[in-house]
């Protein structure tokens, strides 16, 4: 798929949204990338995470991580399309971990997933916590990288689709200096901040 083609499936099926959020760091932007939409549909979410792991087939990975809840169905998907086994990593008083029985041996080749990257924080705890039991992080891939390309994993870093988002201090934010959409909190369903 082009990117156009790309941006185009991520409009219809709502997972670009546009227009005034709050966003989890409190700074507003006229974007918001919500990539669980796209994982309601099977068919979509297989072609985007095909042309992903195809940029990943060269690297011989053993396993896919992702962090919940962003990266459980991704990793799924990615490990279906290489044809190897995944698992996720989630919190527990505030870090990440490994849970449910879930490990990872020395040696093991990792892909870490995320649907989403802005800053790349979770991936950077996973990665971490991998590599403190003697994994081998290979890689990191995600369907969207709002960084367009600014954060540095210390691995290859490939994304279906790089783009920059902007953000903006509320208090500079030229949306409400517009005065004309509301702010919206995405996920809270739709509310909105007043």
């Amino acid at each position: 798929m082009t990117r156009e083609e790309i941006i185009a499936v991520f409009k219809e099926k709502e997972v670009m949204l546009e227009g005034h959020f709050l966003l989890t760091s409190g700074r507003h932007s006229d974007k918001y990338m919500q990539c669980a939409k796209l994982f309601q549909y099977p068919d979509v979410s297989e072609l985007i995470c095909k042309q992903l792991a195809e940029q990943f087939s060269d690297m011989k990975i053993d396993l896919v991580v992702g962090p919940a809840v962003g990266g459980i169905i991704m990793a799924y998907e990615m490990s279906r399309q290489l044809g190897v086994k995944n698992i996720f990593a989630e919190r527990e008083n505030g870090d990440m971990t490994l849970r449910r029985g879930f490990s990872v041996e020395p040696g093991t080749r990792i892909l870490v997933t995320e649907d989403v990257v802005t800053t790349g924080g979770s991936v950077k705890e996973v990665i971490t916590l991998l590599k403190g039991m003697g994994a081998e992080v290979v890689g990191v891939g995600s369907v969207v990288d709002r960084s367009a390309g600014g954060v540095d994993f210390g691995v290859p870093f490939r994304a279906v689709l790089s783009m920059e988002v902007k953000s903006y201090d509320p208090d500079e934010c030229p949306i409400c200096k517009a005065g004309e959409t509301p702010l919206v909190k995405p996920g809270s369903r739709k509310l909105l901040v007043k």
